[in-house]
């Protein structure tokens, strides 16, 4: 059954999954914008590893806007991102173009519930997990689903994309 907290009820990342009918539980903590990551002030926050809490990347693949998800303890390998949709070449995105595609800013950027819907992978070393914690689309929210479900809202293709 979904939690759902009276801040966490606007994010469209919520509507999805809402929308969608799949279990998920929120997570909101304090942000601390001199943080230098907001994926391991994430983990530390919410008391969990950072290999089950995956950030949310936005990368070019040959001129396509991609999403990559990662857990917070790696990096993204890109050359291994582009193999997996079949590219040649990937680079981050242009941040500011990553805000206006997805709706979300950055530190808040979701897989769920973005403007326009853009092809994703997911790290392979999510299905290792029960659950996984992802942005629910602002800084200091987070939003805990099966990995099972977050790849079938996403319809994203499962991978080893990310370097340890």
């Amino acid at each position: 059954m979904a939690k759902k907290s009276k801040q966490a009820a606007g994010t469209p990342a919520i509507v999805a999954l809402t929308a969608a009918g799949v279990a998920f539980t929120t997570h909101a903590y304090e942000h601390d914008p001199a943080h230098p990551s907001y994926g391991e002030e994430a983990a530390q926050a919410l008391g969990v590893s950072p290999a089950q809490v995956f950030k949310t990347l936005v990368a070019d693949v040959d001129g396509v806007l991609t999403v990559a998800v990662v857990p917070v303890s790696g990096s993204l390998d890109l050359k291994a991102l582009a193999t997996a949709v079949g590219g040649k070449r990937a680079a981050m995105a242009d941040p500011a173009l990553a805000e206006r595609t997805t709706g979300y800013v950055l530190g808040g950027i979701s897989p769920l519930g973005q403007r326009k819907r853009l092809r994703t992978v997911i790290d392979a070393s999510a299905a290792a997990h029960p659950t996984v914690c992802c942005s629910a689309g602002r800084r200091g929210l987070e939003i805990e689903l099966s990995p099972a479900d977050l790849t079938a809202l996403t319809s994203a293709t499962v991978a080893p994309i990310a370097r340890p």
